[in-house]
């Protein structure tokens, strides 16, 4: 009788979905007692969920039907026919609550949420595009943290860089070269960049590219003079003809430098802070002569001092503990308040001034907002850095995947320097930008384009083969195949999802280098790596560690990419988790 009348129930009020997962008449118990403890909650909790979706059904029709009352009541109001579309209902339902109005006035109520939510959305939009700005001033900063405060001096990695470090994706491959030049307080700046270095670029404080030095630059390895004028330079200098494109000749001028005439290029930046970045290569596997080409062969100071230069001073950031990166939270914002203060108008066009201006960063103005305000930035900020990082680990664009069902992901996604999706007639690709700046830092054309030989290219997985996280408890295999396109030399690097930087481990640097390291290549000339918290048995030259309970991520880098990467000819294969002993 009991299991009867629940089957009643679920006809009366249509619960048919329950019907057929519960055969409820073929169900038996051995006592009228136990009937009544099971099925009577299974009753009220039936009826109650079959009342809910009642009143779901009504809710709805009747908002329908307000909806229509609502333009129905407007529509009275007038004596010709007027498009529903060019007006405002009276009751608006939407993702930040309900918005009143009274014929098409918002009220008190729906003018202080609205607001509140455009405050919001601004304090997200500067975050993810104002990371650039940030990541140059975390960069300034974390120079300033070591040392580096003037332009004469210069961070070397003369040991590499390691994971004591907080740098954005930074290698342990190449010896860096770090400097900050302030061309509002120095003026024109001459840079002398000696024979044999690798890969250089100029920054501005917004990330731009400015020039490149050394081996994609303009003097292609054999060193030269460069003079750096600031964004509000006007004597008789004029920038030169520095692209790879201008290589046919030589595009140097002649100027008095120090009362004695040199040959020179000439970049003009948009801002007065600029980040210079040099890259030494190793010499058999060890960073010795690329440090001393640096102390000896670099030279950076004013031009107006070019008679008698302050001496170079030199600062080894090996093994110190600093941070160059911008932060996540509040501080971020303040961050940008200092960056806007520094450089001129010029700096930024009038939309992002605009963006910057919406929460009270304002050039010539303190960046005081009021308690609301700075409430409404702290909860955008935290939806900005998780927006951050969905865009940079698990981008949605398919244009970011560089093979095909793999994991595998691009930094210059549409193969620009300055993320102008391919064509140009999408515009910037904000996303794009976003994912490259909240990772990693140094822009330059030669990262961007396919040049054979020349440069360097990189990939990024966070992922294995079936799109799972990479996690430091576990043991993973990346297969890697024969004959990596590469002409100087390939290295793959582990870092931390948090910091961005080099994983800190027991190891001395978490990477393989193909230069350096005594890596053991199959006999078909391919290798496997392995990645985990502890070494495998009898491949310990081939792993690189990873610590329990944190994800990781890595770069693999191609120093002189050959035609194979770029034609995909040579693909990456994809992280396989071992099942565990």
């Amino acid at each position: 009788m009991f299991v009867n009348i629940l089957y009643i129930f679920l006809r009366i009020f249509d619960v048919k979905y329950l019907l057929d997962s519960l055969n409820l008449k073929t169900i038996i118990f051995k006592t009228n007692e136990m009937k009544k403890i099971v099925f009577l909650p299974i009753v009220i909790a039936l009826l109650m969920l079959s009342c809910q979706n009642e009143v779901k059904k009504e809710n709805t029709t009747d908002k329908a039907s307000h909806h229509e009352a609502n333009f129905d009541e407007i529509l009275s109001k007038y004596k010709t026919e007027v498009p529903t579309k060019i007006l405002t209902p009276n009751h608006v339902d939407t993702r930040i609550g309900d918005l009143e109005f009274y014929d098409g006035m918002p009220t008190k109520a729906t003018i202080e949420k609205v607001y509140d939510n455009l405050d919001f959305m601004r304090g997200v939009d500067v975050f993810l595009n104002f990371i650039p700005a940030a990541s140059i001033e975390g960069m300034r900063l974390g120079m300033i943290e070591l040392g580096v405060d003037n332009f004469n001096k210069v961070m070397i990695t003369e040991n590499l860089l390691d994971a004591k470090g907080l740098f954005l994706t930074g290698n342990a491959s190449t010896v860096y070269a770090s400097g900050i030049l302030d061309l509002e307080k120095n003026g024109a700046t001459v840079v002398e960049i000696p024979a044999g270095a690798g890969p250089g670029t100029l920054n501005d404080a917004f990330f731009r590219f400015v020039v490149d030095m050394g081996a994609p630059g303009p003097d292609a390895k054999k060193g030269g003079m460069y003079i750096i004028l600031p964004p509000d330079y006007n004597g008789e200098l004029k920038p030169t003809l520095n692209g790879m494109q201008h290589r046919d000749k030589d595009r140097r001028v002649d100027v008095m430098v120090g009362g004695v005439n040199k040959k020179v290029w000439i970049a003009q930046s948009r801002s007065y802070t600029n980040w210079l970045i040099l890259r030494g290569f190793l010499v058999d596997g060890k960073p010795d002569a690329a440090t001393k080409m640096w102390h000896e062969g670099l030279k950076i100071y004013p031009l107006k001092d070019a008679v008698n230069p302050p001496k170079m001073e030199f600062i080894n950031g090996s093994g110190k503990v600093f941070n160059t990166i911008h932060g996540n939270d509040y501080e971020f914002y303040e961050e940008i308040a200092t960056v806007i203060q520094k450089e001129p108008i010029s700096f930024i066009d009038p939309e992002l001034r605009g963006q910057a201006a919406a929460i009270g960063i304002i050039k010539g103005e303190p960046f005081n907002p009021d308690e609301r305000m700075k409430n409404i930035l702290e909860e955008a900020i935290k939806v900005g850095n998780a927006s951050a990082r969905a865009i940079s680990f698990s981008p949605r664009d398919e244009n970011a995947y560089l093979f095909e069902g793999k994991q595998w992901t691009t930094g210059f996604i549409g193969k620009d320097y300055r993320w102008l999706d391919g064509d140009g007639h999408r515009g910037r690709n904000m996303d794009a930008r976003t994912l490259f700046f909240y990772l990693a830092t140094v822009n330059t054309p030669a990262m961007a384009l396919e040049i054979s030989g020349v440069g360097s290219n990189y990939a990024l997985s966070a992922r294995d083969s079936k799109g799972e996280i990479l996690y430091g408890e576990k043991n993973y295999k990346l297969n890697m195949p024969a004959n990596v396109p590469a002409k100087d030399f390939w290295s793959i690097v582990v870092y931390d999802p948090q910091t961005r930087s080099m994983l800190q481990t027991d190891q001395d640097f978490p990477n393989k280098n193909s230069q350096k390291d005594p890596i053991i290549y199959n006999e078909d000339g391919t290798v496997d790596l392995y990645f985990g918290p502890a070494a495998p048995e009898g491949k310990e030259a081939n792993w690189i560690q990873t610590v329990p309970n944190k994800a990781w991520f890595v770069l693999f880098r191609t120093y002189g990419p050959l035609e194979p990467w770029f034609d995909k000819t040579w693909q990456l294969n994809d992280f396989e988790l071992l099942k565990n002993k």
